[in-house]
C-alpha cells in the first residue's frame, strides 16, 4: 500500500490517509488490478483490507485519530456482514478503531444499486464512516445520493482540475458543494495540483483536501503534508 493523507485546512492536521494498492515492488495500482478477476476478486478486495489496516496501525501515531479511507470493491461483497468479519477482527487485532475506517468506493464502476446500498447501511449500522469516490463521473451520482447519504462524498479530480481557469467549473462545483452541505455530508476535493486550484477551493469554502500540491501517495508510509502551501 502507499498512503496519501488529506489534509484538513481548517485544523491544519491530516484527517486521512487514503490506502492505495501498489505491488509489493511498488508497482502501480493499474499493475496490481488488471490482474484482478471473477476468480480472485473477493480474496483481493479482503487482502487489501486487512494490510491497509495492519500498516496504518503500524504507522500512526499513539493517540492518533487520523483515519484510514480504504477503497473497497462492491462487486466483490457477496454479503455485507460475513464479508466484514476479517476486517473487523483485523481492527480489533491491531487496536485500530472502526470508527476510524472510511469506506470509499468509486461509482466510475457500473453497480446494482440495491446491493450496493445494502452495503453501505450495514457497514454505517456497524460504526464505519463511508465515501463515494470520484462523484461526478460515474453511473449513480445524483440518484444513489437521493438514497443513501454517505459521510463524505469526493469530488473528482476532473472538476478540480484547472478550475482556476474554467468558470463553468466553479459553478458545478459550487452547486455541488451547497447540495452536499444540505446533505450534511463532508466534501473533499481531490487531485489539487496547483496553488491556484486550492485558491478557488478555499474561496469555495471547501475545508478537506487531497492531491499532489500537499503530497504524493507515499510507499508504505505516512508523510507529513506541505500544509504551508494552504497559508
Amino acid at each position: 500500500m502507499a498512503f496519501q493523507p488529506i489534509v484538513d485546512l481548517k485544523t491544519g492536521n491530516v484527517f486521512a490517509h487514503e490506502a492505495l494498492v501498489r505491488g509489493i515492488s511498488g508497482e502501480g495500482a493499474t499493475t496490481v488490478l488488471r490482474q484482478v478477476n471473477d476468480d480472485n476478486r473477493y480474496a483481493f478486495d479482503q487482502q487489501c483490507r486487512v494490510k491497509a489496516i495492519e500498516l496504518a496501525s503500524k504507522l500512526s501515531a499513539p493517540g492518533s485519530n487520523e483515519k484510514l479511507s480504504i477503497n473497497f470493491m462492491p462487486n466483490a461483497v457477496y454479503e455485507p456482514r460475513a464479508c466484514i468479519r476479517l476486517t473487523l477482527a483485523t481492527a480489533e487485532q491491531v487496536g485500530f478503531a472502526p470508527d476510524r475506517i472510511i469506506f470509499e468506493f468509486t461509482e466510475t464502476e457500473k453497480l446494482d444499486t440495491v446491493h450496493l446500498l445494502n452495503i453501505l447501511r450495514t457497514y454505517k449500522d456497524i460504526g464505519f464512516k463511508t465515501a463515494i469516490d470520484d462523484f461526478g463521473a460515474g453511473h449513480s451520482g445524483l440518484n444513489l445520493l437521493a438514497e443513501f447519504q454517505p459521510d463524505i462524498v469526493k469530488l473528482d479530480m476532473d472538476l478540480i482540475r484547472g478550475i482556476h481557469l474554467n468558470p463553468a467549473k466553479r459553478l458545478v462545483v459550487r452547486h455541488t458543494l451547497s447540495m452536499l452541505h444540505d446533505f450534511g455530508i463532508q466534501p473533499v476535493c481531490e487531485g489539487v495540483e496547483t496553488a491556484e486550484e486550492l485558491a478557488v477551493l478555499v474561496d469555495l469554502g471547501v475545508d478537506l483536501i487531497q492531491g499532489y500540491l500537499f503530497a504524493a501517495p507515499s510507499f508504505e508510509r505516512f508523510i507529513t503534508p506541505q500544509l504551508a502551501l494552504a497559508a
